[in-house]
C-alpha cells in the first residue's frame, strides 16, 4: 500500500501491480517520471529487454473514442521489442508493434507498426474523416472483430480470458464493453 502511495505522489506507476495484472516486461526496463502504461488493459502490452520509457510516455492498449457511440471501446495489443528508446511525451496507441533496435523521438505519436532498426519521429494532427463516417466504419469493423463482454475488463477478467483476448488480438483491433 505504501508503494502505491509513493508512486502516486512521485508521478510514477506501480509496475509490480501492472505485472501482476498481466503486463509482460523484459530485463533492464527503465521507466522514468510520469510514464503511463494502460492499467485497464495492461495484459495486452509486452515490453522487451533493454527498453527505456522517457518521461511522460503513454502506452495505451485501448481507445475509448468509440465507447459513447457504440457502447464498446477499441482494444489492441502493443508489443515493444528489445533495445528500444521511447522519447519523452510519446504516445503509443493500440495495435502497434515496435521492432528491435528502435529509437522514437520525443513527442511522437505512434499509430502503426515501426519496423526494427530504425529511428522514428513525428506528430501531426489532421482530419481523417467526418464523425458519422468514422462511426459507420467502426460499426463495420465490429462485424469481423473480436468482441469482449464485461467479464473481460479489469476486476472481472481471469487469466484464461486474458490469454484468449491476447490470442484474438494478435493482429487485430477488437472491442470491449
Amino acid at each position: 500500500m505504501l508503494q502505491k502511495i509513493k508512486a502516486k505522489i512521485r508521478g510514477t506507476i506501480d509496475i509490480h501491480r501492472l505485472i501482476k495484472d498481466g503486463l509482460k516486461v523484459g530485463k533492464n526496463l527503465n521507466i522514468q517520471y510520469g510514464v503511463i502504461i494502460d492499467p485497464g488493459h495492461c495484459w495486452l502490452i509486452e515490453i522487451g529487454d533493454n527498453v527505456t520509457l522517457a518521461p511522460y510516455v503513454h502506452i495505451l492498449a485501448h481507445d475509448a473514442s468509440t465507447k459513447k457511440a457504440l457502447g464498446y471501446t477499441k482494444i489492441g495489443r502493443v508489443i515493444i521489442g528489445n533495445n528500444v528508446f521511447i522519447g519523452a511525451g510519446t504516445t503509443i496507441l493500440p495495435n502497434v508493434r515496435i521492432g528491435d533496435n528502435v529509437v522514437i523521438g520525443a513527442k511522437s505519436l505512434v499509430t502503426s507498426d515501426l519496423p526494427a532498426n530504425g529511428i522514428y519521429y513525428g506528430h501531426e494532427c489532421v482530419k481523417i474523416a467526418d464523425y458519422s463516417e468514422w462511426i459507420e466504419k467502426q460499426k463495420e469493423r465490429m462485424n469481423n472483430a473480436p468482441i469482449f463482454d464485461k467479464s473481460y475488463t479489469i476486476g472481472n477478467i481471469t487469466i484464461d480470458k486474458k490469454i484468449e483476448m491476447k490470442k484474438k488480438l494478435i493482429d487485430n483491433i477488437g472491442y470491449v464493453i
